[in-house]
């Protein structure tokens, strides 16, 4: 097997510059998958065509859900709430032919494998609390009176869970289940919209953003589950960190107000295994 696994994520498609970035992404050989780690967009249709695209382009394209496509935007014709809304996007990857958290885990057999890929939906649970902070509640206070709140609060919904991190509880224990039951002998690329560790949030201009950002229930995950990379998103902050000597990969694209400022003609997919075509 020749070609490359490339990642991107946060292509927030409803910014016009966005979708011209997109049509830009192609593969360099017949034999490249990419990885998408969440946050295409917000209406259903829209991911679905993004999807659909990217299908069409790539030999194999694995998806998680970002806190975008899970939010029930008023203006969305799909009006389905949590985990329907969920569960609804995973149906229409399945008929599209890409690959979601709730599929076995494909393995890449290119250069830098045999690895198992492993698409991650765990969602946050405000662990990763704003500074001088001890709960939840408290967190929460300081960052509406900063003025630092994410539209999850208002468009993401739980149901049937009574709360987001209950949800996320019950994503973190099925997934542990599935990951320990992977080939011990293969290591893995970890695939999840929200980064697994906490460090990557301390470069956020605004640290009361950080509840919004993971669970420190993942913070030994890379090293428990064998990861050689972890991909993620959700930050806007593209960059290649390493924590316990794991690769982090934060593959974003962002809005075009971020990416315009690094200058140059955005190239937002990013090698993570395998050769250059």
């Amino acid at each position: 097997m020749t070609g490359a696994l490339y990642a991107v994520s946060d292509l927030h498609v409803s910014y016009a510059q966005n979708r011209a970035v997109v049509d830009g992404l192609r593969p360099e050989s017949a034999d490249d998958w990419l990885i998408v780690a969440g946050d295409v967009g917000e209406l259903f249709a829209d991911i679905e065509r993004t999807l659909r695209l990217l299908r069409d382009r790539f030999a194999r394209v694995v998806w998680v859900p970002g806190n975008h496509e899970l939010w029930t935007h008023p203006t969305d014709p799909v009006t389905l709430r949590g985990v329907a809304r969920y569960e609804a996007l995973v149906a229409m990857c399945r008929e599209l032919g890409v690959d979601t958290p709730e599929d076995d885990y494909p393995v890449w057999h290119g250069a830098g494998g045999p690895v198992t890929v492993a698409p991650l939906f765990l969602l946050y649970d405000y662990s990763f609390r704003a500074p001088g902070t001890t709960t939840k509640e408290e967190s929460l206070r300081a960052a509406y009176a900063s003025g630092v709140v994410c539209t999850d609060e208002m468009l993401l919904h739980p149901d049937p869970y009574p709360d987001r991190e209950s949800w996320c509880r019950a994503r973190l224990a099925a997934t542990a289940r599935r990951l320990d039951a992977t080939d011990p002998a293969l290591p893995t690329v970890l695939v999840n919209h929200w980064p697994l560790v906490r460090q990557p949030t301390e470069v956020l201009w605004y640290p009361e953003f950080a509840q919004w950002c993971g669970t420190d229930r993942t913070a030994d995950w890379h090293v428990r589950h064998r990861a050689a990379v972890a991909v993620y998103g959700h930050l806007h902050i593209p960059r290649t960190t390493h924590y316990d000597g794991v690769r982090f990969e934060e593959v974003s694209l962002g809005y075009p107000r971020e990416w315009g400022r690094r200058g140059g003609e955005p190239r937002p997919m990013r090698r993570i295994l395998g050769d250059a075509g």
